[in-house]
């Protein structure tokens, strides 16, 4: 399925951003899997303004957990790629409109198992099956709707990348670069088998009532375990040895009762309980669940033949990178990716002890080979 979607007729959306929430209805979508959503909503955020030509419009795409708030704008709230998009930055929002969409079947304003189903209650359990292809589908309608015939270029990041290499598959004609950081072809079996593990310990929480808890208290004992189990994978052991060590937290003593349940913890545990304890204050469990189980199944390949075969009927330019210290998306499956894809690919690294999560904290490494591969022939023209 290539080209430009077909959608209802509707005045086309003022596109001046500001970095403040919009959504926008798409109308009705059949998924995949064969789920079928009457209405579906999306919201996004855009930061600059189109040209004249349509020619300067770059979709940025969150990972796992992320939100469309790429960037401060006009807003004093960070941004989780500060550093790469804004004024005079690698992507220039004086000469570029950024535009960043939440995902299909998220919590932050898309729609997603907490909207309202057609009856009034939410969708809780009843939420459909979501695929990245489907939710790459759903935002090539909205970029119809609003006015953007094709993508100066494709970003992201984790789950972002999936998403983004989908978009140069799906619509290799709506693509002209595609930049895939931290991610990979399809996700592997070890993937996976840390993705089930999350996806288990929320519905295995007492609270999770099938998903449909809405109303009470909700799996957040589950979804805190999710979060523990991820961020490990985030993280390297090199930065967990080297910020925590074996130290205990605090006061705290890890030897100081006969019973389990009433020791003290390490360092690294009250760090893991945290970071658990940050995202069950700001995502929605069934979210969790739809985007993990979308990202299990990313697979350029399927359906498509052999991945060269697959990859082939890109014509995006592309720009690989990894993290070297990343022990989820391993730098081998990007050289792999590289590979597979048509002409010579460069992979770029990022060098962090980090793990993972460098392809945020560390963006700025990539940002001369990103602005030399992407963005230097533009310098006097873009606007």
């Amino acid at each position: 399925m290539t080209g430009t979607t077909t959608t209802q007729a509707q005045p086309r959306p003022d596109l001046d951003g500001d970095a403040s929430i919009r959504r926008l209805s798409i109308g009705p979508m059949t998924l995949e899997a064969g789920g079928h959503l009457p209405d579906v909503v999306l919201a996004y955020e855009t930061w600059g303004s189109l040209n004249a030509d349509a020619s300067n419009a770059v979709l940025i795409e969150h990972a796992l957990t992320g939100s469309s708030h790429v960037a401060r704008g006009d807003s004093e709230e960070e941004g989780w790629w500060d550093g790469l998009v804004g004024p005079g930055r690698t992507i220039d929002t004086d000469r570029f409109l950024v535009v960043s969409i939440n995902m299909l079947g998220g919590c932050y304003g898309s729609t997603g198992p907490a909207s309202l189903h057609p009856d009034g209650k939410p969708w809780g359990s009843r939420f459909p099956f979501v695929t990245v292809r489907d939710s790459v589908r759903a935002e090539a309608l909205l970029a119809d709707l609003l006015g953007v015939p094709s993508w100066h270029s494709v970003i992201g990041g984790s789950m972002g990348g999936a998403r983004a290499l989908e978009w140069a598959l799906i619509y290799p004609d709506r693509v002209q670069r595609c930049a895939v950081i931290a991610c990979a072809a399809a996700s592997t079996a070890e993937q996976i088998a840390f993705a089930q593990a999350q996806v288990q310990a929320i519905r295995l929480d007492p609270q999770f009532a099938q998903g449909d808890y809405y109303g009470t208290v909700g799996p957040e004992g589950g979804l805190g375990l999710a979060r523990r189990i991820a961020h490990i994978t985030y993280r390297s052991e090199p930065e967990f040895t080297h910020r925590f060590g074996r130290a205990a937290q605090g006061a705290e003593e890890p030897f100081g009762s006969p019973l389990p349940a009433e020791r003290g913890r390490y360092q690294i545990e009250s760090y893991l309980d945290h970071q658990a304890d940050k995202l069950v204050r700001r995502f929605d469990a069934n979210s969790y669940i739809v985007l993990t189980e979308a990202l299990m199944s990313h697979d350029a390949a399927r359906d498509r033949g052999s991945l060269p075969e697959a990859l082939s009927k890109a014509q995006a330019q592309f720009f690989i990178a990894a993290v070297d210290s990343d022990r989820l998306y391993w730098p081998a499956q990007s050289h792999e990716l590289a590979t597979a894809l048509p002409g010579e690919v460069t992979v770029h690294t990022i060098t962090s002890p980090i793990g993972h999560d460098a392809f945020l904290t560390e963006i700025a490494q990539l940002e001369p080979a990103l602005h030399a591969a992407f963005y230097e022939d533009d310098d006097d023209g873009a606007a």
